[in-house]
């Protein structure tokens, strides 16, 4: 058995903006990626003494997993996303239906990172896989669902044309959401990015390669029930 995580004082590793949802509506999110596994545990211990308030971890590896998971053993760890959530249980959905699109299998990590975020933010989700641009039936499929959505994100990366497409079929904002998945000539989503920010189609937002917390925040705040 692997020993466990001695956590870091909180106070020399981070300053929790305990305030942060009675200022913004929406609770902050520890971003992983970076900090220790010894800084994580240390910042999910100061957490634990929070009940009821949603904390996202975004971006933890194995390590932090399970750090956070020694502090705080009832959060949702889900491992696609790299995400976990304490409370485990998601809140009640409120306002309008955050749809996600994931162009491609690949494409799933991300979108799940969004999907999460906008549920645990207190959205009605729901997810849609594998309907990128090479075979367009797939995602016209989907228009009912597609048109229903007050917000849609939409991640995609290769050729990055996926946004535009669905944009272009439904009355709803699109968040576009783009990946780092591709060949050597998409320059880790730099390729997607840069067409997501050409699209066509009006109503297209987009946020920046890989940044599935930014996509889903985006879309909950514009799914608020008083939006």
């Amino acid at each position: 058995m692997s020993e466990p995580v001695t956590p870091a004082p909180v106070d020399d590793v981070a300053t929790l903006d305990l305030q942060r949802a009675e200022r913004r509506g929406y609770p902050e999110a520890v971003y992983c990626e970076g900090k220790t596994a010894e800084q994580v545990a240390g910042i999910a211990a100061a957490v634990r003494s929070r009940p009821g308030v949603v904390t996202l971890f975004t971006r933890a590896g194995p390590e932090h997993a399970k750090a956070i998971l020694q502090e705080l053993p009832e959060a949702h760890h889900d491992v696609e996303a790299r995400l976990l959530a304490w409370p485990a249980a998601v809140p009640e959905p409120r306002g309008g239906l955050v749809v996600v699109v994931s162009a491609g299998t690949s494409d799933l990590p991300v979108a799940r990172e969004a999907l999460l975020t906008a549920s645990y933010l207190g959205r009605p989700t729901e997810l849609v896989v594998d309907v990128g641009v090479a075979g367009l039936h797939r995602v016209l499929a989907k228009l009912e669902l597609l048109r229903s959505a007050r917000v849609i994100v939409v991640a995609a990366g290769m050729d990055g044309a996926l946004p535009s497409v669905v944009a272009g079929l439904v009355s709803a904002p699109v968040v576009a959401l783009p990946t780092s998945v591709g060949y050597g000539a998409s320059f880790g989503g730099v390729a997607a990015l840069l067409a997501m920010l050409n699209a066509c189609a009006p109503g297209v937002g987009v946020v920046n390669i890989d940044n599935g917390y930014g996509a889903g925040h985006l879309a909950a705040q514009i799914a608020a029930p008083d939006a």
